[in-house]
């Protein structure tokens, strides 16, 4: 399916949370408008920008507090609306989203809605726009979304249908069976957000806390899911508010975005979440250092029990614990992790599945093939079989290991043990 975010979900200019969106590999975006009026640049230019990137602009919003009005407030209206129609054709936008009045004046009054969102959806058609009405959880009269969708039917304009915001429906409760119940070409608009579970007011809860599906508690792929048995064909969008998402690093964050995406659409194409090829333990810790971090190891008690024969790399043990020592010089850092797994080949897969790629290393003949990917602050994560302690000689210092076997005989403990798989850290090297 197609994939969209939101610009409210990145950080930056316009023209950065663009470029960070086309690198993460989106399909298309959903103008937020006060972006659009921070940005220098004219519409028909962000335009350009978004069609060379690769990028459909989906959605433009909000317009806020529209419907069940008196007279003379739909008048102000009106013009609000003509303006941002002048607005969205400048922009390429076709798509309006419409949120549910807030207003403590408005009218709790459905044939009154209805009609003035009728008349909204004739004065967009004129523009080539559609409006997209949305419940949003804390309206004032309007916050289910069947309640919006009852509006919808009784407008009865072919330009106008209902936006869906998993948020909006979960927060509340609301049973998300109903969705079907709803014409497929009537869902004009489908927003998906996360949550964890918190006690408080929904506004705050939603302007501060929203995260990307399966971060959070909420069940987003049965949202989905209904909407796709009603018939919507539309994208998959991204709509979150986070104060940390928008300080952070706007290509990390579109990435994770677009991974959060991927894992959902395997959920739904699969019936349920992949089985995860889940880490039976640590294999090893690698760190960088110089020949003085091996004395400290030394004075807490770890023993030396092997080189790598053509990597400036140790193996050193305590008990259970194994670290690698990789004499690169500098201050000590941990640079690797290694995570023993059931089927190192199947993590990697999944892994580059989230557009985590396998990182470059350099490998010997015969020695053990062990792949990396990157976690987000760039320390090296392997997935390992028992197979890379083969690469190790046997330091004749600390122990011998059987030549046969992965199994080592220690006389500093007088233990025999036999060792997890991972991946060296000697790959990193």
């Amino acid at each position: 399916m197609r994939k969209s975010i939101a610009t409210v979900s990145v950080s930056g200019t316009l023209t950065e949370k663009l470029e960070a969106i086309a690198a993460a590999g989106f399909d298309g975006v959903e103008i937020f408008e006060s972006d659009l009026l921070v940005c220098p640049l004219p519409p028909e230019e962000i335009r350009a920008r978004a069609a060379d990137l690769g990028l459909t602009i989906d959605l433009y919003q909000p317009f806020r507090d529209f419907e069940s009005v008196p007279d003379d407030v739909l008048t102000r209206n009106l013009r609000r609306a003509e303006h941002k129609f002048r607005l969205m054709e400048r922009l390429g936008a076709d798509l309006l989203l419409v949120c549910s009045n807030v207003s403590p004046g408005a009218i709790g009054d459905d044939d009154l809605a209805a009609g003035q969102l009728r008349l909204l959806a004739e004065r967009a058609a004129e523009h080539g726009i559609r409006i997209a009405y949305e419940a949003l959880a804390w309206g004032r009269h309007v916050n289910e979304y069947l309640h919006a969708w009852r509006l919808v039917r009784l407008a009865g304009h072919p330009g106008l249908g209902v936006c869906l915001d998993s948020f909006h429906i979960l927060s509340r409760g609301s049973d998300p069976i109903g969705i079907e119940a709803i014409p497929g070409e009537k869902i004009f608009f489908l927003q998906l957000a996360d949550a964890p579970r918190l006690a408080m007011d929904v506004l705050q809860w939603s302007r501060h806390h929203r995260c990307f599906p399966g971060q959070g508690t909420f069940d987003v792929a049965g949202v989905a899911e209904h909407a796709l048995n009603a018939g919507y064909a539309g994208p998959l969008s991204l709509e979150v508010f986070n104060d940390h998402f928008r300080q952070a690093d706007a290509r990390r964050t579109a990435r994770d975005g677009m991974r959060s995406l991927i894992a959902l659409e395997s959920t739904l194409e699969h019936g349920g979440p992949a089985r995860p090829i889940v880490p039976t333990g640590f294999a090893f810790a690698e760190l960088a250092g110089t020949g003085e971090l091996g004395g400290m190891l030394t004075a807490l008690g770890f023993a030396r029990t092997g080189r790598h024969p053509t990597k400036p790399v140790e193996l050193w043990e305590q008990g259970g614990a194994r670290l690698l020592l990789n004499a690169t010089g500098g201050e000590p850092a941990l640079i690797a992790i290694g995570l023993d797994s059931p089927d190192p080949a199947g993590a990697v897969e999944h892994a580059e599945s989230l557009l985590s790629p396998v990182l470059p290393r350099r490998r010997g003949p015969g020695e053990a093939r062990l792949d990396a990917i990157a976690a987000p602050d760039g320390t090296q994560i392997f997935f390992c079989d028992d197979s890379w302690l083969s690469d190790f000689a046997p330091d004749g210092r600390a122990g011998e290991r059987s030549p046969a076997s992965t199994t080592w005989h220690s006389p500093s403990r007088g233990t025999t043990s036999t060792r997890p798989s991972c991946s060296t850290a000697p790959c990193s090297a």
